[in-house]
């Protein structure tokens, strides 16, 4: 298998297709839609989808930002080889889209400036820190990893949900509720002003800033629309209740699902809750297996 090839190819496909589940919460809002100018904003969201992915052009002008977890067995190794291939696979993938140019130029004070300007090529724009996942996560979304697997999973994240998005403690004061009503409190509040609803939002609950974040991310690559928890649904539905609606028009669709991810917790009066406020055209998610 040529791996720097795979990961180009996966790069293309997360950024011009999204899944099945994705999909059918879609034309699902579209038929239970009420509101009329909602239902025509999320029919012209459908044909965006399906523009993309028929022409191969992205789902989206900000192409995103490449975030990897890989997926990793007991029999299986992670080499340099390896990771130098998939930086590379990255690279031609965001040169072949073509993705939008964002990386900046510059020593590290001209890139917090931006003051040398963008380089030309999108793959200058270099991944996030690579996540690694075993068979010993115990969080909501933890995977049964057979002692074979070796999975590259592949996440383009948009600058706007960035912006929206927040991590922070919260006092969950023996109570569930405070913490993951604080956590709908937030994303409400974000999605007002994000523009690109409905969105599909992650939760991350952990013990240090880091890991919070890490497992939002992680429900973001192995989450469905198609098999959602309880504790999802009451995101979802509490988001829904907002009337923010498709693009701000309004209606009953201002969330098309949710995820959900609490990892381990220690003995302190404090939670650590991450959210991210994914806009229409996320999760752009795309797996590689080795």
């Amino acid at each position: 298998m040529d791996v720097v090839n795979e990961i180009s190819e996966s790069i293309i496909k997360a950024s011009t297709k999204l899944s099945q589940d994705k999909l059918k919460a879609l034309k699902r809002a579209i038929d239970t839609e009420t509101n009329e100018n909602a239902s025509w904003c999320l029919s012209q969201i459908l044909e965006n989808y399906q523009v993309a992915e028929r022409t191969k052009f992205p789902l989206c002008d900000d192409t995103g930002i490449p975030h990897v977890i890989i997926e990793a067995g007991s029999e299986r190794e992670i080499t340099g080889e390896l990771l130098i291939q998939i930086h590379e696979g990255i690279e031609f993938g965001l040169n072949n889209l073509p993705a939008r140019p964002m990386a900046v130029k510059g020593s590290a004070v001209e890139r917090i400036e931006q003051s040398q300007g963008l380089f030309e090529k999108p793959g200058m724009l270099k991944p996030a820190s690579v996540l690694i996942d075993t068979g010993m996560d115990e969080s909501t979304y933890g995977r049964n990893i057979s002692p074979d697997t070796l999975n590259i999973h592949l996440l383009l994240e948009g600058g706007g949900p960035e912006i929206r998005a927040k991590t922070f403690r919260v006092y969950h004061k023996r109570s569930f509720l405070n913490v993951i009503d604080t956590a709908v409190s937030w994303l409400g509040e974000s999605l007002k002003m994000l523009g690109c609803t409905p969105s599909i939002p992650s939760v991350g609950i952990g013990r240090t800033h880091f890991e919070a974040t890490s497992l939002l991310l992680r429900s973001i690559a192995y989450g469905s629309l198609d098999n959602q928890s309880e504790i999802e649904n009451y995101v979802t539905s509490s988001l829904n209740e907002s009337g923010i609606g498709p693009m701000g028009f309004g209606g009953k669709t201002t969330a098309l699902g949710s995820y959900v991810n609490i990892g381990p917790q220690r003995a302190s009066g404090v939670r650590i809750v991450s959210v991210r406020p994914s806009c229409f055209v996320e999760p752009r998610v795309a797996c590689l297996k080795l």
